[in-house]
């Protein structure tokens, strides 16, 4: 309130001193600007009598005053200037005080300089001789008449201020001491002006109803809480403009959002389009399901309309979690059409060669050779088989063993050792880095993740690479790193080469006979141990990948 007054007093005095500075202003200038027409056409009078006299010699001699005095022909080129060479100067014949002495005799004219404050005046006379003498002289603009009234008019702001300051405050005081002494609990009990004993009485009448209900909403929100709380479905109530009335404790977490502040619209929970789709049907008093996706997981949405006496009162929305349900669905289907493809090529093949022996198109010459084939690929779907196995027991994480203290050290040479025909026959050089490490763990899965890691590298290399293995044994985890110098991976498929089946290159992993599981399997047998894996490469350059398992 004391706001509203300072204000309105203080604006009051601005609009009357505003007014009256205006008005003087606007008398000052209509003065000034007569008196100094009056000025110059006296000026011009006389030196044109000097100039009809003496011609140039007189403008030459004369004493120049502040005043720019500019001669000018008949075809308007500047015979003389006072404060410019007249050869530099372009044609006056158009400037507009010089039209109106032509034409008229005498001509005025007003222009703007550079600064805001000031402006050029110009007076144009047509002497006897048909030449135009013009004065012109700056004169100064109502702003800068303002200007000069600054401190006068600083001194009546800062009293404006000041007074109106104090008048506003002792104003409020007076009106609002009685209002603020009021009793809330009892405004039936105060005594204030006789205008607001009327409006005391309704808010006394209002305070018994709000108590009474408000005991009843609590009483009610006590009993949702109490079951809701507990649930790990998403409850979320609406009214009939979409505004959350409440909400459980899991609709916060399914959503991944913060509890709303005050009464938040729905519609700032979630944005999707399956999300709209089911709230406007249930506001519209329709029942609808949706399968919807919030950060990466999967819910299916159930949204009811709830109505009081035939009427619409609102919704209900209840979310269900089913990310799990959808990726293994997910899990499924990409499996099975895996599965199926990369069976689909050694198959063929066998049946391929055993057709041909068959129809007795094979010499006795080829046999070896087709039979081998037959074998090479046989033993391919046999591996695969077992990988798939390998996958299957680490997805329920039932290995067959139990944990026990494997030393890493001698697992990795034992690896190395058996890898070594494979480096050699591609000219592969492997160099082992080791100190002891013992960890807690499944011994065939670490074996089965260390071979993977090892033999992708020297499968994925050039002939004549590196591959380097190391074992750290540091204070809080086992760092087991595998490096080499072969093709390396872009970086578009590293998020993708722990997929099952995934191939970065399908002619290259053709020519590797690889199955597409081998990192599956080390991203499986991490998390069975906790472990984290680190892929770092690069196109052409090579590839490393660090196993961190905590101790």
């Amino acid at each position: 309130m004391t706001k509203r007054i300072f204000r309105a007093v203080f604006g009051l005095a601005m609009v009357m001193i505003l007014a009256v500075v205006g008005l003087v202003l606007g008398m000052m200038y209509d003065y000034f600007s007569a008196e100094q027409r009056d000025e110059l056409r006296s000026q011009a009078i006389y030196v044109g009598t000097g100039i009809q006299t003496n011609g140039l010699d007189y403008l030459v001699q004369m004493d120049h005053p502040g005043d720019r005095i500019t001669w000018i022909d008949k075809d308007g080129v500047v015979l003389f200037d006072s404060k410019a060479d007249p050869a530099k100067m372009d044609n006056h014949k158009k400037r507009e005080e010089v039209i109106a002495a032509f034409q008229n005799g005498e001509g005025f004219s007003e222009r703007y300089s550079t600064t805001l404050s000031e402006k050029t005046v110009n007076y144009a006379l047509r002497l006897e001789n048909g030449t135009i003498l013009r004065i012109s002289t700056i004169t100064n603009s109502p702003l800068t008449l303002f200007f000069t009234l600054t401190q006068p008019l600083a001194i009546i702001l800062v009293a404006a201020i000041l007074l109106s300051v104090f008048l506003a405050f002792q104003t409020a005081k007076n009106i609002t001491k009685p209002i603020n002494s009021i009793d809330l609990e009892h405004p039936e009990m105060a005594v204030v002006y006789d205008e607001l004993t009327p409006l005391l009485r309704r808010i006394a009448v209002q305070n018994k109803q709000l108590y009474q209900q408000m005991r009843e909403l609590k009483r009610q929100k006590l009993e949702f809480d109490t079951i809701t709380s507990n649930m790990q479905e998403g409850i979320l109530v609406l009214d009939t403009q979409g505004d959350v009335l409440s909400y459980n404790l899991g609709a916060l977490q399914l959503m991944g959002i913060e509890a709303p502040k005050d009464q938040a619209n729905v519609f700032r929970l979630n944005r999707s389009e399956g999300f709209r789709r089911c709230v406007e049907s249930a506001l519209a008093g329709t029942h609808r399901e949706e399968n919807i996706q919030v950060g990466g997981k999967f819910f299916q949405l159930f949204a009811n309309p709830v109505h009081q006496d035939d009427t619409l009162a609102g919704a209900i929305l209840v979310l269900f979690d089913v990310t799990e349900r959808e990726e293994r669905e997910k899990l499924r289907r990409e499996f099975t059409a895996n599965v199926s493809h990369e069976l689909k090529t050694p198959l063929t093949s066998i049946s391929g060669f055993a057709e041909i022996m068959k129809n007795g198109m094979v010499g006795a010459d080829d046999v070896p050779r087709f039979a081998g084939k037959i074998y090479d690929e046989a033993q391919r779907l046999i591996q695969m088989v077992q990988d798939i196995i390998k996958l299957s027991k680490l997805d329920e994480k039932q290995t067959g063993m139990d944990r026990e203290t494997v030393d890493l050290q001698r697992l990795i040479e034992d690896v190395v050792k058996r890898l070594e025909p494979i480096a050699q026959a591609k000219g592969i050089s492997m160099t082992v880095r080791v100190e002891p490490a013992y960890f807690m763990g499944v011994s065939q899965v670490l074996q089965e993740m260390v071979y993977n890691l090892c033999d992708n590298a020297i499968r994925y290399n050039y002939e004549n690479g590196k591959v380097h293995i190391s074992l750290e044994n540091k204070e809080e985890e086992i760092v087991i790193s595998v490096s080499d110098t072969g093709i390396g991976i872009a970086k578009a498929d590293q998020s993708r080469v722990f997929e099952r089946f995934y191939r970065v290159n399908q002619s290259r992993s053709k020519e590797t006979e690889g199955t597409g599981l081998g990192l599956s399997i080390v991203k499986h047998g991490a998390m069975l141990h906790n472990a984290k894996v680190i892929l770092t490469s690069e196109l052409n350059k090579g590839t490393k990948i660090t196993l961190l398992l905590p101790k």
